[in-house]
């Protein structure tokens, strides 16, 4: 009892050949640009997985939070074991409590960008990203 003709097959190879090619074509089309843009309030750091959530932060001693979220270079999720002992440059934000909570994995292009230092506060009530973020000074009358 055969049930999937030859017919039937082909359709399925055509379509399944088809859903390949769109997803080629936008990959090509260049839908993601090649420098993210992240939270105005992110801190530009060399960070070590030593055993999560420990990590090093520049060097010193830091803490993943429960939760946290690390993202690559392709920004897809990566888990923290996946990077013991890997020195990667990234993007970070902490949470209230003190710990990482978001990291970026930056790619070349990324790193090379300058990163206004912003160590002052830990979160941002400016807009959310970077790119076109000026300070306005106001005069007092």
């Amino acid at each position: 009892m055969n049930r999937c003709t030859p017919h039937t097959l082909a359709i399925l190879a055509v379509l399944a050949a088809s859903a390949l090619l769109v997803a080629c074509a936008k990959d090509s089309t260049g839908a993601t640009p090649g420098v993210r843009q992240f939270p105005a309030a992110a801190l530009r750091g060399e960070m070590v997985v030593l055993a999560p959530p420990v990590i090093t932060l520049d060097g010193k001693a830091d803490r993943l939070s429960p939760g946290s979220r690390i993202r690559d270079a392709n920004n897809l999720l990566v888990m923290s074991g996946a990077l013991v002992n890997q020195k990667v440059v990234v993007n970070y934000l902490r949470e209230n409590a003190g710990n990482v909570h978001e990291v970026w994995i930056l790619s070349s292009a990324e790193a090379r960008l300058k990163r206004p230092n912003t160590k002052a506060s830990w979160f941002s009530l400016g807009p959310a990203t970077d790119v076109g973020a000026t300070t306005a000074t106001v005069k007092a009358p």
